[in-house]
């Protein structure tokens, strides 16, 4: 099915191609559904497609050898993953992408997306918007894990989890430990421990299953104190 330009134009990526642009694009893309859980591709498989998440959700991750993953970014609607391979020589997928509930998402064949760019000012203007903001996310992820501790980790994960519901309801979402754990690079029992130190110091509270946060002054100390 051929996406059209008004779902297309609901990608970030995408929205403020002009409109020939924009019609090229939806003609070059495909539209794919996914169950949760599914994954999308590989990490070092051939690089065949970028993809643009229209509904659902996306966790982008890594693996280590020993099977421990780390999680790069959770994808919502509007969002784009494996925009950067199609550019490399032989590209292959830096990372692997797994559906977290139904999703629905528009991929642009690797060739397709090359020969748009090449042809389309706007669309190439656009990627390379949208590889300095990856550039920035990924230098943050690195400062993070090399320069902070799990526990401010965690406070600056749990405040800008705050900002981004505050902004978009489709955001609000349970997060379980193990999924925290991954996308802070530690371990699931080292996320309960720390929720719990926080709890104590009366930072956050537990409601049912989700989490409340109380002192936001105390949680930005952790976060960057």
């Amino acid at each position: 099915m051929i996406p059209n330009t008004d779902a297309m134009r609901r990608i970030a990526l995408f929205a403020d191609l002009p409109p020939d642009t924009l019609e090229r694009v939806a003609r070059a893309s495909i539209r794919r559904t996914y169950a949760p859980d599914e994954f999308v591709i590989f990490e070092g498989d051939p690089c065949r497609a970028a993809y643009f998440v229209a509904e659902g959700r996306v966790r982008v991750l890594r693996t280590s050898p020993e099977g421990r993953e780390q999680v790069l970014s959770q994808l919502g609607p509007g969002k784009s993953f494996n925009t950067v391979p199609p550019f490399r020589p032989g590209g292959v997928n830096h990372a692997t992408a797994q559906a977290v509930e139904p999703a629905v998402l528009y991929a642009i064949p690797r060739e397709e997306l090359l020969t748009l760019v090449t042809t389309s000012p706007p669309l190439a203007l656009a990627l390379l918007e949208d590889f300095a903001d990856r550039l920035d996310h990924l230098t943050d992820l690195v400062e993070d894990l090399s320069l902070r501790t799990v526990r401010g980790r965690l406070a600056r994960f749990l405040l800008r989890r705050a900002e981004d519901e505050a902004e978009d309801d489709a955001m609000a979402r349970e997060w379980t430990q193990a999924e925290m754990a991954a996308r802070l690079g530690t371990v699931r029992e080292m996320i309960g421990r720390t929720l719990r130190s926080f709890a104590d110091a009366g930072l956050i509270r537990f409601d049912r299953q989700r989490i409340e946060l109380l002192d936001r002054e105390g949680l930005e100390a952790e976060a960057y104190g």
